[in-house]
């Protein structure tokens, strides 16, 4: 009902771009995940951003990452909020085989590591304190190596969670892992476990089954986006330990994701949604962040994220908490528009085609060629920019907020941004994954258990 009377409220005031695009595709069903970065989604739809394009939108939750990107190959839903691992897998082949491509890049950060309370208890002797008393952070995960140990002693193998094979979640979890001197397991053709050598076994929990799942033992802790490590917190059963903002700082997240059928035959329908999310993500950022609160409540209808605004409000609005009452300021946990953070920027396509290399997920060495043309295949800025461009010409954007003269690449990501103290440089990628000390490198492979070359 609330989406009809939108639509008779648009056309009875005749808003302007509602009729001065001749668009191929009209009605739309887009699919999303329960996080609260799929804010740019709901905001589009709630503030009328969709309606003023002409676009009638129906947003669909999804039951897992799979189900989602069946839905868009399929043709089921027209678009989704997805890992920014699913299109680049799925075009080339690991998994589901098909041409996706993102035009609009969701978010920055957004994601924590979280540990049951009895790990957390056994880290914290191994973890430095600030004259406060309060641990200091980043905390490294060289404090949870003895504990993998001693569960190792015990016969009890570590187990933690992750939300998606080639999700951001669960290449954070193993860069934060390697980063302290733990294995966190390969991939071979023959085996796509990932746990070849793990001294950490990961596998597979949809995000809102997180908490559940490490209060039943079955997992010792989990990476994940909010609001589920928060939501560890207020349950009293985990306290998240580092997030990706202090492992990355402004690290890639998701993306919107269309199969390249759909952009090749909706071209001017594809415009329209970029700019409506454009304008939503504009909205999540402007003034300092004031209308979080106003994006809280909406992610906190049951049709969106369905949990408890206290919960979402505790990170979604400029702060984090990590062990009860330890509350931080970290304004630029969510970060939507700043820092050109819906640019689909190739460099981000390439880190993630890198650690899909460096676990075994590519399982052979590839030219750094390659890995620009793949890049080149899925990440669309040329259809950002023809969105942002007309934006600009209607007055609902400004021209000094988009980078116009980019190549694609993003400056190389100092040292003291990443917590293992290794720049990333996009444009290099075989030097990158040489430079890391855990992982495939050059023409490794894996071979049964162990790696080879």
């Amino acid at each position: 009902m609330k989406k009809l009377l939108l639509a008779l409220s648009a056309t009875t005031t005749l808003a302007g771009p509602l009729f001065a695009q001749d668009l191929e595709k009209d009605e739309l069903t887009f699919g999303f995940i329960k996080l609260t970065d799929m804010a740019p989604l709901a905001v589009a739809y709630e503030q009328g951003y969709f309606l003023d394009e002409g676009l009638f939108v129906t947003l669909e939750a999804q039951a897992n990452w799979k189900v989602l990107l069946d839905g868009v190959i399929g043709g089921q839903l027209d678009g989704a909020h997805m890992l920014a691992g699913q299109p680049l897998a799925a075009t080339i082949g690991y998994g589901t085989e098909a041409h996706i491509v993102t035009p609009f890049s969701m978010d920055l950060n957004g994601n924590g590591i979280t540990v049951s309370n009895a790990v957390w208890d056994e880290m914290k002797p191994n973890i430095p304190t600030n004259a406060d008393g309060l641990p200091r952070h980043p905390i490294s995960a060289a404090a949870l190596k003895p504990v993998v140990e001693k569960y190792r002693s015990e016969g009890k193998p570590f187990n933690m969670g992750m939300v998606f094979p080639v999700s951001t979640h669960n290449y954070e979890l193993r860069y934060w892992l390697a980063a302290g001197g733990l294995e966190p397991g390969y991939y071979s053709p023959e085996n796509v476990t990932g746990q070849i050598g793990a001294d950490v076994l990961l596998s597979v929990t949809p995000p809102p089954q997180m908490p559940a799942t490490l209060e039943a033992g079955t997992i010792y802790g989990y990476c994940v986006g909010e609001p589920w490590n928060q939501a560890a917190v207020f349950k009293g059963i985990g306290v998240p330990v580092i997030t990706d903002y202090e492992l990355w700082k402004n690290n890639p997240e998701k993306v919107f994701g269309i199969s390249s059928g759909f952009a090749e035959e909706n071209p001017n329908t594809t415009r329209a949604v970029v700019k409506a999310l454009i304008r939503a993500a504009m909205w999540l950022d402007e003034n300092d962040n004031a209308n979080r609160m106003d994006a809280v409540e909406i992610l906190s209808k049951p049709e969106y994220v369905g949990a408890d605004a206290e919960v979402i409000a505790n990170s979604m609005t400029g702060t984090f908490e990590y062990e009860k009452g330890d509350k931080r300021e970290v304004p630029d946990f969510n970060v939507f528009f700043r820092y050109n953070a819906t640019y689909p920027f190739y460099s981000d396509a390439v880190w993630y085609l890198t650690q899909m290399r460096r676990w075994g997920q590519i399982p052979e060495a590839r030219s750094d060629a390659w890995y620009d043309e793949i890049a080149r295949s899925v990440y669309k800025p040329e259809i950002y920019l023809d969105a942002a461009r007309a934006l600009v010409d209607e007055g609902l954007a400004d021209e000094a907020d988009f980078p116009w003269d980019s190549d694609g690449y993003k400056d190389a990501t100092p040292s003291g941004d990443i917590i293992d103290g290794i720049p990333y440089d996009g444009r290099t990628p075989n030097a990158y994954l040489d430079s890391l000390p855990i992982g495939l490198k050059g023409k490794q492979t894996v071979v049964g258990t162990e790696v080879k070359g």
